[in-house]
């Protein structure tokens, strides 16, 4: 059915001087990120060993003969003169770290429901369905209010909230329950996924009309390359917070083996017996929930930070009058910059130099 009414309802914008793509850049850009982001979750593991470090040289080396091609191209595969669009290189900037957190926490917070507070995969899907829910709804509430308020405050309000989240996981514990974590979680979701929605508009709306369809592509690739990368990065710390509390709490009677990983030292607490087992796993999700802390002492300064920084870069963009004289309160009437794309709810007000 979508397939088939697709093409006849959704409109559909081409770009008449669009050349072919090149795939030597997507090769590029894939081999940077792909090195990047394997040498990343090498380091935790086994430290900066050659291999992980040249993994991660590769990938800044690579990245930045992937940004000198497209200087050099007629039709480059990435357009980089948009990122001199205030508004859209703030927005990309912010919805990447924000998505990166979200997820990379969101990845421990389901392992700290599974592995160590001992919930089955169906109890802990249900127990991080009330987060989904209340981001969806506080997304659905962003696009409204931001018709009345400014983006930035909105951006602003939105990372604030997901920082108290952040806050509130510090208190996560391998007693603690799942209480805390999923407060945390839902605080983040209602805080991040207003921000990502209304991030995508702004970068499709930020750009001129014939760079909308890589306008959009940026956007998804923005969200699912934050993903990877926070799984990545926020994965790599807590292993390495893991991987120093066990040294720390590591039984002695114990046999070495089981430093490495949550999941690893679990497999062999199950294998031991008496106290020995005992000591082990308890050490274990302890350590875990150490990594979990440490991820959230990272993450709540950073989303104040990006608040004030979204209140400063994202001040230009005021939201559209839908009705005569309709105007939010404070913003100054201002005629829709030449280079605005498709959005309808946005306005672009170039900074002075851009």
């Amino acid at each position: 059915m979508l397939l088939t009414l697709g093409p006849v309802l959704l409109p559909e914008y081409r770009n008449p001087d669009a050349g072919r793509v090149d795939l030597v850049s997507a090769g590029l850009s894939f081999i940077a990120m792909l090195s990047a982001i394997y040498g990343i979750k090498e380091m935790p593991k086994h430290g900066p060993e050659p291999v992980s470090v040249m993994a991660v040289v590769a990938g800044v080396v690579v990245g930045y003969v992937f940004v000198r091609r497209q200087r050099t191209l007629t039709h480059p595969l990435l357009d980089l003169t948009m990122f001199r669009h205030r508004a859209f290189s703030a927005s990309l900037t912010i919805l990447l770290l924000t998505m990166m957190f979200l997820m990379g926490n969101l990845f421990l917070i389901a392992q700290f429901l599974q592995s160590v507070l001992a919930l089955s995969p169906l109890e802990t899907g249900l127990w991080l369905l009330p987060p989904v829910l209340c981001g969806m709804v506080a997304a659905l509430a962003a696009t409204g209010i931001v018709r009345r308020v400014r983006p930035a405050y909105v951006f602003g309000a939105g990372m604030t909230v997901a920082a108290g989240g952040f806050v509130i996981l510090w208190g996560a514990s391998a007693d603690s329950g799942p209480g805390p974590v999923v407060v945390a979680a839902i605080l983040m979701f209602v805080g991040i996924t207003p921000v990502a929605a209304l991030g995508a508009d702004m970068i499709v709306g930020s750009a001129p009309p014939e760079q909308a369809g890589p306008a959009a592509a940026l956007s998804e690739t923005s969200n699912e390359f934050g993903g990877a990368l926070g799984i990545a990065l926020v994965g790599s710390l807590a292993t390495a917070v893991f991987r120093g509390s066990m040294a720390d709490a590591y039984p002695k009677e114990v046999p070495a083996g089981a430093e490495d990983t949550l999941a690893g030292a679990l497999e062999v607490a199950a294998g031991l017996s008496g106290e020995a087992g005992a000591a082990l796993a308890a050490a274990a999700r302890a350590a875990f929930a150490d990594g979990l802390q440490i991820s959230a002492i990272v993450g709540a300064p950073l989303m104040l930070v990006l608040a004030v920084g979204a209140a400063l870069m994202l001040r230009q963009v005021t939201p559209a009058a839908h009705e005569p004289g309709d105007e939010p309160t404070g913003a100054e009437p201002a005629e829709p910059a030449e280079a605005a794309g498709p959005s309808q709810d946005l306005r672009y007000e170039p900074a002075k130099g851009e």
